[in-house]
């Protein structure tokens, strides 16, 4: 689960912060050989070295003092190999003079050199996209990410031959197609992954302020002592200008250095009573970058401080060569020559990258187009399976058989019942029926109309054989009713079984293996455990009450955020694992008298017994479990069963969000799910819960109108639907709500209200119930509104409707059969115009 979530995360990031990085890693490439570039591309800019050396810094900038023009910096070579480098004072209120090349033998101007805009943009492209601070907020996300994939890159690359060297840096040039895209961009992804941890985390000291502190605090002797960055401010009109005596200075600069100075770069100050920066880099440096840094009063060249690379511990100097690292400097003109091709290669990451992609995707669509298609003759006759869901678990246990049944080489064609004609019964010679009933005894919505059409008939299905799995709960007096139903029907028209039904409570394990063993038997499949995805650690970052003050219960918008990137539709739901307060736990295990500082195994984890015992439901009657050791107890005890609830929010939104009510037991005890998402879990809690895709309750692709009809905290099913219809750009939504005071459960007021008067929501109905002597239920506003409900309907509407199933769905669904007929209503149901997500 760990390695699937790092390579959703990989490729996720990878296709998106990948674009940067590529235009990061040229642009990198291309500015840190800007000096050698600016050479070749300006012959005039090229030094002849004398034997007569170079001139001091006063004769060097004489001629531009002499034509009234500042200066504020030097960079010289005392080599003569290069042209003296000399910035102008910057205008008011920009931080960058003009730069000046002279010849450093004669103090002349040696003219305007080419490229250097181009250089100039390649570094606002490499630090921040050329976009100021937003563009470094994308530049150093980019970086960190560049981190991430070096190393979760690593770990899914790992293979199994570890020790073997040909297995992480040979290329196999026979492979084709995706096989060498992956090849290409695994392998040369281990050649460049020093590189690339180097320049990241060099990288990142000029991306976040956060993380220069830190790392100056790690490597720093003095790390108190915060370098200071930035040029220098000009000094105000009404502030003392500082006195520079450039010959005074460099006296003093060459007493501290004597004649090992290869380079020397100095910032000028522009306020009396400021020093002068001036870096010297030794003859015999360990590296260009290892900069000696001197302190000089401008004015008598009196040297205050001296600060040695040499004499700094390792981790300072590692500090201080920062940028080296960054560029490969620090490993001299090699290290610069890989750290550029390192970077110069990075779009080969970005594009094999998006290749492999595109691949995945097109063999996805393959495998969804392929659903249900039937692969004749080789494989024999093909298995029909038909699955009648409306919380989409049925659904997904048929699509899973049907996977089974393909993986042995038996074709399938996959149904729902809905969909499924009397003639394609009739032609079916294998069947497996997956078959969930609604409520107490109801077929689903989208088997409704199998049921009405072809159930109850006479079709002759003698030459019939199949199987059946029927969902239900047995806190209903029908359990699996529809099923049943179904059951006697297909009996009654001849069909024969392949084995009994198997009915499943909820989502019993031991009835669902009991299906898969049956099966195996049946089609030599070997049995496989059916397991629905787990449960994963979701974060529970926002919990705001939204009633204060109803006559009703507490109701919260809760807010989970996922650990990895994961995405839901609007109308698909969540299932929490909830706990059990620990007050009540201990409770609990006083009255009956047990330690609860016992130790248990929970799987392969160790835990006192009142913290396992949050897991598990605690029964009233103890009788069963007298004299049981700690151990046995726990095993003894059935795990708490999840709560499902309807998802409020979208992806893009930041979170999952939920609309969770207070449930309540007669003794005024909260319910399990909503007591441990209202008040027992701790903001910044782990709380365990999975997806469930409800493709029964998904929103129409296209742009027809919708009729959103629910209550109370069903209306978070409805909010997600409509901030998918927003976010696709269909305004024909109309909502009709109802709670009980307009004061206090108007739930979501200022967003429904914005998206009224944004015209977004074309329509919004709403029933408080209780702000009038006479009760007033949304099902009302539902029959003032008939009019507008009969139009909406023949335009093409679809009708939503959730909530709670008593009261308000029943009373919905006979509104609008008073006002459509059955026929009308019956047939919306079978043509999935008429949705519910009810309980």
């Amino acid at each position: 689960m760990f390695k699937k979530i790092m390579f959703q995360l990989h490729w996720f990031f990878g296709i998106s912060a990948g674009l940067v990085l590529a235009l990061m890693g040229v642009t990198g490439a291309l500015y840190a050989f800007q000096e050698e570039i600016m050479i070749a591309i300006n012959p005039q800019m090229r030094v002849e070295q004398r034997d007569t050396g170079v001139l001091p810094p006063a004769q060097l900038v004489a001629k531009l003092q002499a034509e009234g023009k500042g200066v504020s910096a030097l960079f010289v070579d005392m080599s003569g190999s290069q042209p003296a480098r000399i910035f102008l004072t910057p205008p008011p209120g920009e931080r960058r003079g003009a730069l000046s090349f002279v010849d450093p033998y004669t103090g002349e101007a040696m003219g305007e050199p080419r490229g250097e805009d181009f250089f100039m943009l390649m570094l606002q492209l490499h630090r921040f996209l050329a976009m100021g601070d937003t563009g470094r907020q994308f530049t150093g996300f980019s970086t960190l990410m560049l981190v991430f994939f070096c190393l979760s890159g690593l770990y899914l690359r790992w293979p199994r031959k570890a020790l073997s060297w040909r297995t992480w840096l040979t290329f196999d040039w026979s492979k084709k197609g995706r096989a060498f895209n992956w090849d290409l961009h695994a392998i040369a992804g281990t050649w460049c992954l020093v590189f690339y941890l180097c320049a990241a985390l060099t990288g990142l000291y000029w991306s976040y302020d956060w993380y220069r502190s830190g790392l100056t605090a790690l490597l720093s002797d003095e790390p108190g002592k915060q370098e200071r960055r930035g040029r220098p401010e000009r000094a105000g009109a009404d502030e003392e200008q500082a006195t520079i005596d450039l010959d005074a200075m460099w006296r003093g600069i060459q007493q501290t250095s004597g004649d090992n100075i290869a380079i020397y770069s100095t910032r000028l100050p522009f306020r009396a009573g400021e020093k002068a920066d001036v870096f010297i880099l030794p003859k015999d440096a360990e590296h260009v970058r290892a900069f000696d840094q001197i302190k000089v009063d401008p004015a008598t060249g009196e040297v205050s401080q001296v600060s040695r690379f040499r004499d700094k511990s390792f981790k300072a100097q590692l500090l201080a060569s920062v940028y080296a690292l960054h560029v490969g400097e620090y490993f001299g003109l090699t290290g610069r020559i890989l750290m550029a091709v390192a970077s110069l290669a990075m779009p080969l990451f970005f594009i094999t990258g998006w290749l492999l992609y595109l691949d995945r995707r097109r063999k996805k669509r393959a495998v969804r187009a392929a659903r249900g298609e039937v692969s004749g003759s080789a494989g024999g006759e093909s298995w029909l399976i038909g699955f009648a869901s409306q919380s989409g678990f049925a659904e997904q246990l048929a699509w899973q058989t049907a996977g089974q049944l393909q993986a042995a080489g038996h074709p399938v064609q996959v149904q729902p019942l809905g969909k499924l004609s009397e003639d394609e019964l009739k032609r079916a010679r294998k069947a497996l029926f997956v078959i969930s009933t609604f409520g107490d005894g109801e077929a689903p919505d989208n088997a409704r109309g199998f049921e009405r059409k072809v159930i109850g008939g006479a079709v002759g299905l003698e030459n019939l054989s199949y199987a059946m799995l029927a969902l239900g709960d047995r806190q209903y007096a029908h359990f699996c009713g529809f099923a049943r139903r179904m059951r006697d029907w297909l009996d009654q028209q001849g069909a024969q079984r392949l084995f009994d039904p198997v009915e499943v409570d909820g989502s019993d394990t031991h009835a669902l293996d009991l299906w898969q063993r049956q099966l195996g038997d049946l089609t030599g499949i070997k049995p496989q455990v059916v397991q629905e995805a787990p449960f994963g650690n979701w974060t529970l970052s926002r919990r705001e009450r939204i009633n204060p003050g109803s006559q009703g219960e507490a109701t919260f918008l809760v807010g989970l955020t996922p650990a990895g990137d994961t995405q839901w539709q609007a109308g698909d739901i969540l299932e929490i694992l909830p706990r059990n307060a620990k007050a009540r736990v201990r409770r609990w295990l006083d009255g009956h008298g047990l330690d609860p500082s016992e130790w248990v195994n929970v799987g392969p984890v160790a835990q006192p017994l009142h913290e396992a015992l949050t897991s598990r439901q605690l029964p009233d009657s103890f009788a069963h479990l007298v004299g049981l050791h700690a151990q046995a107890l726990f095993e003894a005890l059935v795990p708490l069963s999840g709560r499902e609830y309807s998802i409020a929010s979208l992806p893009s939104d930041g979170s999952l969000e939920l609309l969770v009510r207070q449930q309540r037991h007669p003794d005024g005890s909260l319910g399990l799910g909503s007591g441990w998402l209202t008040e027992f879990a701790g903001l910044g809690a782990s709380v365990l819960a999975r997806l469930r895709r409800n493709s029964g309750f998904h929103a129409p692709e296209d742009d027809r109108p919708v009729i959103l009809i629910g209550n109370g905290t069903g209306l978070a099913g409805l909010r997600s639907l409509i901030k998918a219809r927003i976010a696709d750009g269909h305004w024909r939504n109309w909502l009709l709500f109802g709670e009980r005071n307009e004061a206090y459960d108007f739930y979501c007021r200022s967003e429904l209200q914005g998206w009224l008067a944004s015209g977004q929501l074309a329509r919004l109905d709403l029933a408080f119930s209780r702000d009038q002597a006479e009760k007033l239920y949304v099902q009302d506003r539902l029959r003032e509104a008939a009019e507008a409900l009969r139009r909406w309907v023949e335009e093409g509407a679809s009708i939503y409707v959730c909530g709670s199933l008593e009261g308000m769905a029943s009373g919905v669904d006979r509104v609008m059969r008073e006002v459509l007929g059955d026929a009308r209503v019956e047939q919306l149901v079978e043509d999935g115009r008429y949705r519910r997500d009810v309980y």
